[in-house]
């Protein structure tokens, strides 16, 4: 009868205290983002783009300060006021958040984890 395999974890040195891991970013920040360099770049300001849009300035300055979650809707009518559409900006924000994601990723620097097998 063959004896059950035992995994024993290998020593390690003591890892040097870490910096904490940068926050992952949230679809309404990156969305917001994405809405105002696409304003900015239109030369717009929040009343010209928000009343196109059918929105206040302010819930349109909130929004892109990552502030309000925008239905779908909303984005929807965001997209149109400024020139794109709801594909197009998802396009950009899923772009905006792959680059955020490798930048986070690479700033997790996590070595390998060693175990010993044992039969």
């Amino acid at each position: 009868m063959a004896e059950d395999a035992k995994v024993y974890p290998l020593r390690r040195e003591p890892r040097a205290p870490q910096e904490p891991l940068p926050r992952e970013p949230l679809w309404r920040e990156v969305l917001g983002q994405r809405l105002r360099a696409l304003r900015l770049d239109q030369q717009e300001t929040l009343a010209e783009t928000a009343g196109r849009a059918g929105i206040s300035p302010q819930y349109l300055s909130e929004v892109e300060r990552g502030r309000k979650e925008p239905s779908s809707e909303m984005i929807a009518a965001l997209a149109g006021a400024l020139g794109t559409t709801l594909i197009g900006l998802t396009e950009q924000v899923a772009g905006d958040l792959r680059r955020q994601q490798a930048s986070w990723a690479s700033s997790r620097s996590s070595g390998p984890v060693m175990l010993s097998l044992a039969a």
